[in-house]
């Protein structure tokens, strides 16, 4: 079991960053890939990218690739999701997610544990 707490989130202009953090602790973090998604109000819940267990790989949905950067600190049990350039489109609640794989995959079933999620408001 592995909890994950979000925080980081809050109101932005377009064009500004926010930089998110998720706090893992339970098991070894090093056991889990993890991933970032968001949902939208009534959207479905999408992938925005993943970091393997070593930090070594990551992956990113094309809509934010180029603007968004994700890492992790297995040294503090934590991953980051630096954003910039943000748009009112990347306007969602961001959750964090663990899953007991080597590489982080983009499909919401891949993942065990999830965060309660943290607001992100992007204003035109």
């Amino acid at each position: 079991q592995v909890q994950l707490v979000e925080s980081g989130g809050g109101l932005v202009q377009a064009g500004g960053s926010l930089r998110l953090s998720c706090a893992a602790s339970g098991r070894t973090f090093t056991s889990y890939a993890m991933g970032w998604f968001r949902q939208a109000p009534g959207k479905e819940r999408e992938f925005v990218s993943g970091i393997s267990r070593s930090g070594g790989s990551t992956n990113y949905a094309d809509s934010v690739k180029g603007r968004f950067t994700i890492s992790r600190d297995n040294a503090k049990n934590t991953v980051y999701l630096q954003m910039n350039s943000l748009k009112p489109e990347d306007t969602a609640v961001y959750y964090c997610a663990a899953a007991n794989r080597y590489y982080s995959g983009s499909s919401r079933s891949q993942y065990n544990y999830w965060g309660q999620g943290t607001q992100v408001t992007v204003s035109s």
